[in-house]
């Protein structure tokens, strides 16, 4: 095969993880394993969300290509394990595009985005075999950041009707946690301290959830906002002559104070 082309197809990126694979490829390529490279799929889709957030389109693209050379590498490594091959990864999506999509391909009606979740699920739980809700909420991906995984299972408890009226009851549930925590400090238990800061934690995604915010979203906005801010204190410390080491925090509270309000 000619490996040096101006364009590809999908089997040629086949063909050059077979070739990278091979006795006479990638010292490095022919050693891998699906947990040696497993964090590398984590790791390439935040950078492709990373890069569609940056609004470069073609940088998106290039960053999804490095999310199908994991399932390529990975599909190669189950093909030489003969468990799986590529050809089983697209029959298997494919599946399942048809089967939950009864509102397309058989005799279910969905007219709104919603509605059509409102199926998706439904046939989720008929595939999976889930019986309750309560296994529909422990289906939940366990390997979630632990921010999605909460929002996803209070929307799931949300779809039968365990949910508040409106924001409000969520925000007094959120303050009733703060309440509790700072009784978990003044007692000093440990454990229960880190069960009171959880459920805390908790409502304030479900407070997210009723304003339709993306909790990790949110928390990734707020630590990039302290991280500016964090070097604006560094900078107005150095304009004074003074490094933040050698300042008290009162001197750090009134310079963040200042540029909190630029």
């Amino acid at each position: 095969m000619n490996f040096d082309k101006k364009d590809y197809t999908f089997s040629d990126l086949i063909d050059i993880i077979y070739m990278l694979r091979s006795d006479n490829g990638c010292p490095w390529d022919r050693v891998q394993t699906h947990d040696s490279i497993k964090m590398n799929l984590v790791e390439e889709a935040y950078e492709a969300i990373e890069a569609l957030d940056s609004g470069d389109k073609m940088k998106f693209a290039d960053e999804l290509g490095d999310i199908l050379l994991q399932v390529v590498f990975h599909s190669v490594i189950g093909e030489e394990d003969k468990t799986f091959a590529v050809s089983d990864v697209i029959n298997a999506v494919c599946h399942k595009m048809v089967s939950r999509h009864t509102h397309i391909f058989g005799n279910d009606k969905a007219d709104t985005p919603d509605e059509v979740l409102d199926t998706w699920n439904k046939n989720k739980l008929i595939e999976k075999g889930l019986k309750s809700n309560a296994e529909d909420l422990k289906s939940v991906c366990h390997y979630l950041p632990a921010l999605i995984r909460a929002r996803k299972v209070q929307s799931k408890a949300a779809k039968v009707g365990f949910d508040w009226d409106s924001v409000s009851g969520a925000l007094d549930k959120l303050s009733e946690e703060i309440e509790e925590l700072k009784s978990a400090i003044n007692a000093q238990n440990e454990e229960n301290i880190s069960e009171e800061l959880g459920d805390l934690i908790f409502s304030a995604v479900n407070v997210s959830r009723f304003l339709k915010v993306e909790p990790e979203e949110a928390l990734t906005k707020s630590t990039e906002k302290f991280i500016s801010r964090f070097e604006k204190l560094e900078n107005a410390a150095k304009s004074q002559n003074k490094e933040l080491s050698d300042m008290s925090l009162s001197e750090m509270d009134k310079l963040w104070e200042d540029i909190k309000k630029q």
